[in-house]
């Protein structure tokens, strides 16, 4: 597990509301050297905790208002093959594994409900599919987030050995 500190913190919350930030717009923000910026970034993208820069789409603006969660109960030892058929349809957007009654939990988005109840149809015939629960999305309060998780993580954490304390900190 790599460890992070809240000088890293600060890095990924200033890149997660503006991945296009320079690196030495980032610098310049935090108070720091840019090679510490680039060092930080590349650690954290060789161990595998930064995995990439994607844009954040409004699927609603782009033609694509109705998203579901469709819970789902497979066969025994089925995850797999149901899940590798999943990924061959290009409405479904997130796959988790789950817990409890449920096997699968299935992040779907449609243009129109008609769609929808089609792609419902083609995810309860696939082989392995007992059972399937929808849920449709009305609003999203609380769209994806990770920095408020990230911060009381690191609470106790220092700012790095050769980082002094950002200016608002001082």
């Amino acid at each position: 597990m790599l460890s992070i500190d809240k000088l890293d913190v600060q890095l990924l919350g200033l890149l997660g509301r503006d991945s296009r930030m320079s690196i030495a717009e980032i610098a310049n923000s935090l108070g720091i050297a840019r090679n510490t910026v680039q060092s930080r970034l590349k650690r954290m993208e060789t161990n595998g905790l930064l995995t990439g820069f994607r844009p954040n789409l409004d699927l609603q603006a782009v033609g694509i208002p109705i998203q579901a969660f469709v819970g789902l109960e497979l066969q025994q030892g089925k995850i797999s093959a149901v899940s590798t058929s999943l990924v061959g349809l290009p409405e479904v957007i997130e796959i988790h594994a789950t817990t409890g009654r449920e096997d699968l939990l299935v992040r779907v988005a449609t243009s129109t409900h008609a769609k929808l109840q089609v792609l419902l149809e083609q995810i309860a015939n696939l082989p392995g599919v007992t059972h399937s629960t929808t849920t449709i999305a009305l609003t999203s309060p609380l769209q994806y987030r990770i920095q408020p998780l990230l911060e009381e993580l690191t609470e106790a954490a220092g700012w790095g050995r050769s980082t002094a304390l950002p200016r608002s900190q001082r």
